[in-house]
């Protein structure tokens, strides 16, 4: 059964549109069982009707045309009771309603299993059978794993087929709406630019072109090269391997020779496809074709053809423009199947506009550095099918995390509407920047913010910033292909110190892993959260953090406005491995002839160990800072990267909230000053509750800054410490959100809670 799941599942995945992927499921699952029918039921969510969408064994004729209400048959109560229901005669049963033109009435036997995804009904998968007799258990069985493994295939072809119209500019289908998580708030109406990895066929858009005969050379081109690089790698490995081994070779190149394998690529071209997504349609065909095969050696052809067709895509890549060379359209809406740091820099900033990313979530690293640009962002929308809405006009909401492709006119109006106040909203935010960050009864509060490329440092000081409560040191090593030097560090590092002198500056030591690897250092763990990262990698590579830190100190020759921060501490050792390290650069340097004063030393408080141990790491330290964002991923055991489970990331969890509140009161029972520099002081709401509860510094990034300095501007302390004391007992997420806006509200702040959203 499960190599049968196995090749259903890929049919599937290879199918091109809905009606295509629900006619496999039940051909296959028919067969599999070897019974008399097999039939998808649909909801409609217009009509609140399950439609019949597909059948193998009931009348075809019917297909799209009969229905049930929600509530009606049998196949009605699979759906309201979310669970398996197994007849031995379903025309005896009270709920049987009779669907006439389908010719079910001789079929007895009956078996519906709900199909679910993310919590939403989709359908129901149904088998019948002539015979009065139960389904065996083994059937059943395999029926709700095939539910299961099937209905997030269906909510994706489904999108997938919308998109197709989409792509073909048919005004019915105008304003498709895809779910997403926001990753940085805002709005932007701009042409989709899908940006593709390097080799990575699955992720090569669709795009038409109109020079074909400069296309198919492109083609042939790269196609010529693949067959010369591979009797070039044959004839040097010919002494070396056994005749067999080096058949593999000879396979390869009659692949390349065959004809009909090219002819089919230039074919697509030729009907205006470039060159590279041509070769993504023709390869797939041809690697499901051979996947599908029952000959375990046919079967294994599968990976030879992939291979060939990344070499080919590999080509074209390098003989195609580079990224500086390629015209990027004026509002541009970069698109990714996973969005990267590196990416975010490799397009024009004038010109960029907003990020869309199909995996990974509002709290993965690309949306931190996203909201530290101000630029809108959706992350997550993981049935959004990327590689077709090349060039299209899209909407991407960063507020609820929607996006809209192909949108209507009256839709594109309202969501300008919403631009143009948001404009208006951050121009009358603009006279901030000289003021502070005070109460209307006095109390102050220092902002700082958190920076990690060399252009947030303007945007920083424009905003009004007091310091850097947070520079994300590991930017300038994702951007390049090796660890940089001491002096390339030096050099980075003496740019933010220096623009924010005599202001602080806090640099957080290397935090590599989890969601921020490095392609020249690749740290391969099932569980990289809980894994190989931050402070545990660089004590472990002593001759990396030394550098670091060395550079660091260099930076800071003649400013002193050094703090240097450690990442993902959990125990007092590590603080004193830490601490000796850092003593070590600072004599090495002085003996070398630097003129180097002792840097303040402080460590993040990011994973649960770590709250528990905060008075004694006061002791040890002259600071403490509080990681919001990892905080909540570990107390929560939620993957704050996974958008299957963006919804339970939430950072005013009644824990979340009490853990903030008993890190700082810890802390200053050591008389040791503590900030916090996760995402949640960027949020008005978030800034007013972690002011009373007694955080020294809030850090955030630069584009929130104005507006947490208007609602601290707005309120009193005393009246923060009263809606704290409110909130800090409440046990509802969703009730703490809406005090928190109702209190905005009251304030007279009503601007910075979200807008009024289009449904």
């Amino acid at each position: 059964m499960l190599e049968t799941l196995r090749k259903i599942v890929q049919e599937v995945n290879a199918a091109p549109d809905l009606e295509s992927v629900l006619d496999v499921i039940v051909r296959r699952v028919q067969r599999a069982i070897r019974t008399d029918v097999c039939s998808i039921y649909l909801i409609d969510r217009q009509r609140e009707r399950y439609v019949l969408m597909a059948t193998q064994g009931l009348n075809r004729k019917s297909v799209g045309q009969v229905s049930l209400s929600m509530d009606e048959g049998v196949v009605g109560m699979v759906g309201q009771r979310a669970e398996p229901i197994n007849l031995e005669d379903a025309s005896v049963h009270s709920a049987f309603t009779y669907l006439k033109g389908t010719g079910e009435k001789k079929f007895h036997a009956f078996l519906g299993v709900p199909i679910i995804h993310h919590r939403t009904l989709l359908g129901v998968l149904v088998v019948q059978q002539k015979l009065i007799r139960k389904f065996d258990e083994s059937e059943e069985a395999f029926m709700v794993t095939m539910s299961a493994q099937l209905a997030g295939v269906i909510a994706h072809a489904e999108a997938t087929g919308s998109i197709l119209q989409i792509s073909d500019h048919t005004k019915t289908e105008a304003d498709r709406k895809f779910e997403g998580v926001s990753g940085c708030i805002g709005v932007a109406i701009g042409p989709a630019v899908v940006m593709t990895p390097l080799a990575d066929l699955d992720g090569v858009p669709d795009r038409k072109i109109e020079d074909i005969k400069a296309e198919v050379a492109k083609f042939k081109s790269a196609l010529a090269q693949v067959r010369r690089d591979i009797k070039r790698v044959g004839r040097s490995l010919a002494k070396r391997l056994r005749s067999e081994e080096r058949e593999l070779f000879d396979v390869y190149i009659r692949m390349l020779d065959d004809n009909a394998l090219a002819g089919e690529i230039i074919a697509r071209i030729k009907e205006g496809s470039w060159a590279q997504g041509a070769l993504r349609q023709v390869i797939g065909e041809h690697v499901q074709q051979f996947s599908m095969m029952e000959d375990p050696y046919l079967r294994e052809r599968a990976t030879d053809i992939r291979d060939l067709g990344r070499r080919m895509l590999t080509c074209m890549q390098e003989s195609g423009p580079s990224l500086a060379e390629i015209e990027f359209p004026e509002n541009t809406i970069l698109v990714a199947d996973e969005l990267t740091p590196a990416m975010l820099g490799e397009v024009p900033t004038e010109k960029l506009i907003g990020l869309l990313s199909v995996h990974g979530s509002g709290n993965s690293h690309a949306a931190i550095l996203a909201r530290s640009m101000g630029i809108p962002t959706v992350m997550g929308v993981v049935d959004l099918p990327y590689t077709r809405i090349e060039g299209l006009n899209v909407i991407l909401d960063g507020y609820s995390g929607r996006v809209f492709v192909n949108p209507s006119d009256d839709l594109s109006q309202c969501y300008q509407d919403i631009i143009r106040e948001e404009n208006e909203v951050n121009a009358g935010l603009e006279g901030l920047k000289e003021l502070p960050a005070e109460t209307t009864d006095g109390y102050r509060m220092p902002l700082w913010v958190n920076t990690g490329l060399i252009t947030d440092v303007a945007r920083s000081l424009d905003r009004g910033a007091e310091g850097i409560g947070l520079y994300r040191t590991e930017i300038p090593f994702m951007i390049r292909d090796f660890f940089p030097s001491e002096q390339d560090q030096m050099e980075t590092y003496r740019k933010q110190l220096e623009a924010f002198a005599p202001r602080p500056v806090t640099m957080r030591t290397l935090d590599i892993g989890g969601d921020k690897p490095l392609p020249y250092f690749p740290i391969e763990e099932d569980n990289p959260f809980l894994g190989w990262r931050g402070i545990r990698v660089t004590l472990d590579h002593p001759e990396i953090f030394l550098v670091q830190i060395r550079a660091m100190l260099r930076a800071a020759e003649g400013l002193d406005n050094l703090r240097i921060m450690l990442p993902m501490v959990t125990s007092v050792h590590e603080v004193d491995e830490s601490k000796k390290l850092i003593a070590q650069a600072v004599d090495e340097l002085r003996e070398e002839g630097h003129i180097i004063n002792q840097p303040l030393i402080g460590v993040m408080v990011e994973v649960p160990a770590a709250v528990y141990q905060v008075r004694r790491f006061a002791r040890r330290v002259d600071f403490i800072s509080v990681g919001s964002n990892d905080l909540t991923q570990y107390l929560l055991a939620v993957d704050r990267n996974n958008p299957r489970v963006a919804n339970l990331y939430v950072p005013y969890h009644p824990a979340v909230l009490k853990a903030l509140q008993f890190i700082v009161h810890e802390a200053h029972k050591e008389n040791v000053s503590v900030s916090i520099c996760g995402e949640m002081a960027a949020d008005p709401g978030g800034a007013i509750l972690l002011m009373a509860m007694g955080y020294d510094v809030l850090s955030m990034n630069a584009t929130n800054l104005p507006k947490v300095k208007f609602a601290l501007r707005g309120i009193s302390f005393d009246r923060a410490r009263e809606l704290l004391n409110q909130i800090i007992v409440m046990d509802d997420v969703d009730k703490i959100h809406m005090m928190l806006r109702n209190t905005l509200k009251e304030l007279g702040l009503g601007q910075l809670t979200r807008p009024a959203i289009p449904d």
